[in-house]
C-alpha cells in the first residue's frame, strides 16, 4: 500500500490535512486500542460518530481527546452523538451543533459542524450519523448538504456513518453533490462494517469540489495499526483520507457568511 500523504502546509498556504471518520460506539469497547488506532493515523481532524452523550459525557470526550493527542472542538451530547476532534494545527473559527427534526420512535440525530483554519486554508467540516430508517436517512442526507452549504465556506469536508451503502438513497444523495473520497482516490481497504469480517461500506468521507482528494480508505496496513486493534476498538472500521485544501477561495466566490437553513 502506498503511503498516504502526511500533513503539511505548502508554499502559498494550501494545507494537506489528514481526516479520520470513526464510529466509536460510545467508547464501550477497548479504548486503549481505539487510541492506538487514532494516534497511528496521525489525523489533523477526527469526525466522530456515537461519541459519549449521556452521563459525564464531557469527561469521556476529554479522555478520548487526551489519549489521542487531540482536543475537543464541538459535538457530543449537543449534537446527539457526532463530534469533532482536532490537532493543534487547526484553528477554530466557529462551531455549531445541530439537532435534526426528530421522528417519534427513532433516535434523535444531529450534526457537529465547525469552520476551521489550517495554514492559509479555511474550510468547513461536518460530522454526521444518519438514520437506519431509509426515508429519514435520505432526508437527513439532504439536510447534511444544506447545512454544509450553510457554513458559507467554498471548501468543506463531511464524514460519518451513513447507515447506507453506495447505491442507496442517502449515500447517493450525498455523493451526487460531493466528492466521495474513496471513489475518487481509493487507498487502503474499502469496507467499514462490521469491524470483524467487514462486508459493506457505510462510513465515508466527502469533500466539496475544489478540495483535492489525495487518498482515502480504511487504514488496514498503516504502520502502527493492527488488525487486532481495529477489531477490538469498536464495531466499525475507520476511514482515513488526505485532502489538499487551497489557501484561497476561487475567484468570484461569495463572502464566507453563514446561512440559516430552512427545514
Amino acid at each position: 500500500m502506498e503511503d498516504l500523504p502526511s500533513s503539511a502546509t505548502e508554499p502559498g498556504g494550501s494545507a494537506v490535512i489528514r481526516v479520520l471518520s470513526y464510529n466509536v460506539r460510545s467508547l464501550r469497547d477497548d479504548t486503549a486500542a481505539l487510541a492506538r488506532v487514532i494516534r497511528a493515523c496521525a489525523p489533523d481532524l477526527v469526525l466522530v460518530q456515537e461519541a459519549p452523550r449521556f452521563f459525564r459525557w464531557r469527561k469521556a470526550a476529554a479522555r478520548l481527546a487526551e489519549s489521542t493527542g487531540l482536543y475537543y472542538v464541538t459535538g457530543g451530547a449537543p449534537a446527539a452523538g457526532p463530534m469533532v476532534l482536532a490537532s493543534l494545527r487547526a484553528e477554530v473559527v466557529r462551531t455549531q451543533d445541530i439537532l435534526l427534526p426528530h421522528t417519534p420512535g427513532l433516535h434523535q440525530r444531529g450534526f457537529a459542524t465547525a469552520v476551521l483554519r489550517v495554514g492559509g486554508a479555511r474550510f468547513g467540516v461536518l460530522s454526521a450519523h444518519l438514520s437506519l430508517n431509509a426515508d429519514e436517512g435520505a432526508e437527513q442526507a439532504r439536510l447534511l448538504l444544506r447545512h454544509l452549504d450553510a457554513l458559507g465556506e467554498p471548501y468543506a469536508i463531511a464524514g460519518g456513518d451513513l447507515n447506507d451503502r453506495p447505491g442507496g438513497r442517502a449515500f447517493n444523495r450525498v455523493a451526487g453533490s460531493l466528492q466521495d473520497a474513496w471513489a475518487t482516490e481509493p487507498w487502503g481497504a474499502e469496507f467499514t462494517s462490521p469491524a470483524v469480517a467487514p462486508r459493506q461500506r457505510i462510513d465515508a468521507l466527502f469533500a466539496t469540489p475544489g478540495v483535492e482528494v489525495l487518498g482515502a480508505g480504511v487504514p488496514v496496513d498503516l504502520p502502527g495499526v493492527t488488525r487486532t486493534d481495529l477489531a477490538s476498538a469498536t464495531d466499525h472500521l475507520p476511514v482515513l483520507a488526505a485532502f489538499r485544501v487551497p489557501a484561497q477561495p476561487p475567484a468570484g466566490s461569495p463572502p464566507a457568511t453563514p446561512a440559516t437553513p430552512q427545514y
